[in-house]
């Protein structure tokens, strides 16, 4: 007999609904944790075939890992892939939305998402954390920038940009202050700064060194095409993993996001921009790789030209799009970029 679970996930309880081929069982809430779930299915439905899903979310793929061991198949499905009628929109309920995931997962509707490697999975872990640091760095330095400006302190003209040098940061501390206050205020902000950069430049060298050493090949030959520099070859071994599980070259810029978003009804066509279905932080890497692209690389400088009507950032964005297949086209011949590359990246 198969039997058909739908989960829904909370850090307090899970919600599951289950059914058989023939009708709904019923809706019951187990602990969140797998070991209850399937001592549950054991208990009531030995030597079935069962079939689980739960839409991805805050925990992870921890349950999707668990379940097989168990015998237990496990979909992992995109929330908002999940087809919804308007009484579930109207009147939601964790019980209404596993029932919805039960029964869909019966009909064979519910198509999964990609479940990455736990090795992949904590590489991009590290990977988002760098950002998250990235972002931490800015603080600092707009609240530095804010006491000087404040107190009429105006940077010389060769320190009034954004680089951050020593010889900056020297001449920021040795500003004196007409009270040990306003001193220590501002050193508070030189040492959140010191620790943000220094936390930085350790995340940056970690991924840098594990990735050269266990995804050695690859990360090469991202490297060896222009425009693509360490940070966002990392970027794509993490947040995409092995460019060749793509079938086609539009599957990856569709993963991606380097898609329009499109409104198509009777003769009305309207491009909506990008795509808001998207790796985001991977698509903002692979524009600023594009602008690097565009002054070492001839080719993709005439590409971007040829688009001269089109605002700046619509041309980047087709750069960005040919910089990723031909990422894709290193990677599936497993040779370093060529020219002669470009015209193979179709037959790819």
């Amino acid at each position: 007999m198969q039997v058909y679970v739908g989960i829904d996930v909370h850090k307090a309880k899970w919600v599951v609904s289950i059914a058989t081929e023939t009708f709904f069982y019923k809706t019951i809430s187990v602990e969140p944790k797998a070991e209850a779930l399937t001592s549950y299915l054991e208990h009531h439905f030995k030597s079935c075939t069962i079939h689980c899903t739960y839409e991805a979310g805050f925990s992870g793929f921890g349950l999707q890992r668990a379940l097989p061991h168990e015998g237990y198949s496990c979909l992992v499905v995109n929330a908002s892939d999940v087809a919804m009628a308007q009484k579930d929109i109207v009147q939601k309920s964790d019980r209404s939305d596993s029932r919805n995931l039960c029964l869909q997962l019966r009909s064979g509707t519910l198509k999964g998402i990609y479940v990455p490697s736990q090795q992949q999975e904590q590489l991009r872990s590290l990977f988002r954390q760098r950002n998250t640091v990235v972002k931490l760095l800015r603080e600092p330095k707009v609240l530095i920038r804010a006491q000087l400006a404040y107190y009429g302190i105006s940077l010389p003209a060769h320190y009034d940009n954004t680089i951050w040098s020593k010889q900056k940061l020297v001449w920021i501390k040795e500003r004196a202050w007409n009270y040990q206050t306003g001193k220590e205020s501002l050193d508070s902000k030189l040492r959140h700064y010191a620790f943000a950069y220094q936390e930085l430049l350790h995340l940056s060298n970690t991924l840098r060194a594990y990735v050269r050493k266990t995804y050695k090949k690859d990360y090469y030959l991202l490297r060896s095409v222009p425009g693509i520099g360490p940070l966002t070859a990392i970027a794509l071994l993490s947040e995409v993993g092995d460019l060749r599980r793509f079938s086609s070259a539009n599957h990856l810029c569709s993963y991606v996001g380097l898609v329009p978003s499109i409104y198509s009804s009777s003769d009305t066509v309207i491009n909506r921009g990008l795509t808001p279905r998207s790796k985001t932080l991977l698509r903002s890497y692979l524009v600023e790789a594009a602008w690097q692209a565009v002054r070492t690389d001839m080719e993709l400088q005439g590409y971007y030209l040829l688009h001269k009507g089109k605002p700046a950032n619509k041309r980047i964005v087709k750069v960005a799009r040919k910089l990723l297949l031909r990422a894709r086209a290193v990677v599936m011949r497993e040779v370093p970029y060529q020219k002669d590359i470009v015209q193979t990246e179709a037959a790819l």
